[in-house]
């Protein structure tokens, strides 16, 4: 059985604020709730009242799986200026630990223009090797994101599984690893099985939604029966992060993934 962990931004919003999504994903039955960036910096008009969301959690006891980190990767020169995704790493390892949520999820923003890729991969590996370095002894894992540039983030540099799993083996560390998202390793037409396969021992969280369209699992093509399995196979048995655009109400909309997720 899957532990699965709706994201509070885009389900339960029918709820009002996001502590109260935490209560309505709680009263659903869930056990576990995941969210983008924790203050809500890069969605100004959302901001997160971080007080209001800890009471939430552990009133609830609900466990928040997943956060963002702030702001959002974004690795490109120029300028080549890593220094402000290094200073808010320290606020994301402090918030984390204060939500009691156990990793962050980074990316690899657009790249280095005129670089080679392999070179910029190489970057990557030594920009997340000095992160692993600057939060040692946090007990904070950070979770590499590739992203379908084909629909949802043309240009993003990591877009395919196996480098994010090359990016991982570089960095070499047990708080680090890959951020498998069903939906965006779908639609980038990408063998589940076979990248499992290859980077699988690596995997530290995993995403899932419906293609096309970003809905919730049944609302597009996607197996979830097979999908499951798949995934149970690799040796994965964490929580699984629901970012999904529901077509219908929140509660709705989660009932055919948990019936499945109860058995796989």
């Amino acid at each position: 059985m899957y532990q699965l962990a709706p994201n509070i931004e885009l389900l339960f919003t029918e709820s009002g604020d996001y502590h109260d999504r935490v209560r309505a994903a709680a009263a659903a039955g869930f056990t576990a709730v995941e969210m983008w960036g924790p203050t809500g910096v890069d969605a100004p008009a959302k901001p997160k009242d971080l007080p209001a969301l800890k009471a939430a959690l552990v009133e609830t006891g609900t466990q928040l799986t997943a956060q963002l980190s702030e702001p959002r990767t974004q690795f490109m020169i120029p300028p080549k200026d890593h220094s402000e995704f290094y200073r808010k790493l320290d606020e994301g390892v402090g918030i984390a630990h204060d939500l009691g949520c156990p990793r962050i999820v980074v990316g690899s923003g657009t790249g280095f223009g005129g670089a080679k890729r392999q070179t910029q991969l190489d970057e990557l590996v030594e920009i997340y090797r000095k992160a692993i370095a600057q939060i040692e002894g946090s007990g904070i894992t950070l979770a590499l994101e590739p992203v379908n540039i084909r629909v949802d983030h043309p240009g993003a540099l990591l877009d395919r599984t196996s480098e994010a799993v090359y990016v991982a083996r570089g960095v070499d560390s047990p708080f680090f690893g890959v951020l498998y998202d069903i939906y965006h390793s779908a639609v980038e037409g990408e063998d589940m099985a076979a990248e499992l396969a290859n980077g699988g021992d690596l995997v530290k969280y995993v995403q899932l939604a419906d293609t096309p369209g970003r809905g919730e699992p049944g609302s597009g093509s996607l197996d979830w029966p097979g999908t499951l399995e798949t995934l149970r196979a690799s040796g994965y048995d964490g929580p699984i992060g629901l970012e999904y655009y529901p077509t219908q109400e929140s509660v709705a909309s989660v009932a055919l993934i948990r019936e499945l997720a109860a058995s796989a």
